[in-house]
């Protein structure tokens, strides 16, 4: 297991933990997040604009 999947996984339980686990899709922005820095911050800016008012 790669060091990015276990970052996920970590993730993943942490979120569960709480009665939100990650979806798919919230585990692959983890994975091009930690291994794409341009991606990076094309996701965070989706993020922003998504989840603002």
């Amino acid at each position: 297991m790669s060091e990015i999947d276990k970052i996920v996984n970590e993730v993943n339980a942490s979120m569960a933990i709480e009665g939100m686990p990650l979806t798919d899709a919230d585990k692959e922005r983890i994975r091009i997040s930690l291994s794409n820095k341009e991606q990076y911050q094309k996701i965070l800016r989706e993020l922003i604009l998504k989840h603002s008012a």
